[in-house]
């Protein structure tokens, strides 16, 4: 299991532009559809992924509770499907019903929007504010696969509670830590790895 920690963009970067498809509905999702929203979160996140798995139920009672508070709430699956195809299409559409997500879980086949938004790990979250502009880029909570710490979303919530109320989030923003994204060979940017 890779420990990868996010590569944390500069806060008060744009949301970058992405039309995606959307497997469990044969939808194309965009950006736009999140346009008007007082916040927007874009998760990078895989089926295989240990952490990600770790966080699975926290993250689908999240996604419950801050769509209905009018967050915007999207997942993207940015791996290469061809090497891991647990994380392909087929597969995701599968896992939005037994994970219960409630949000728009995309497939980034070209990997061009992971690049763009600067996720290097699964699972790696970029909070928004109504302007789209980054605000908080770190982890859900302080729990890991094994570490005994309750899955809680403590910091994730106390960024997207400050963004519904219209401020910014305070306090030290953490870096995500989870497995590296998997890059289609010669799609590996720059950061990756930082």
């Amino acid at each position: 299991m890779a420990r990868t920690p996010s590569t944390m963009v500069p806060l008060g970067t744009d949301a970058a532009a992405f039309t995606l498809p959307e497997p469990a509905t044969g939808n194309l999702v965009s950006l736009d559809d999140f346009r008007n929203r007082p916040g927007l979160l874009v998760i990078f996140l895989c089926n295989h992924c240990p952490f990600v798995k770790h966080l699975r139920d926290g993250l689908a009672d999240f996604a419950r509770e801050y769509q209905e508070r009018g967050m915007g709430i999207v997942g993207i699956a940015p791996n290469d499907a061809e090497q891991y195809p647990e994380d392909g299409p087929d597969a995701i559409a599968r896992e939005v019903k037994e994970a219960g997500y409630v949000f728009p879980y995309l497939f980034d086949e070209t990997q061009e929007v992971a690049a763009a938004y600067g996720a290097a790990c699964t699972p790696d979250f970029f909070l928004f504010d109504w302007d789209l502009r980054l605000v908080y880029r770190g982890q859900f909570d302080d729990s890991r696969p094994g570490n005994d710490v309750p899955v809680t979303g403590t910091d994730l919530r106390a960024a997207a509670d400050a963004v519904l109320a219209g401020r910014k989030p305070e306090g030290e923003q953490i870096p995500a830590v989870g497995c590296n994204i998997k890059w289609k060979q010669g799609n590996e940017p720059e950061y990756h790895g930082v």
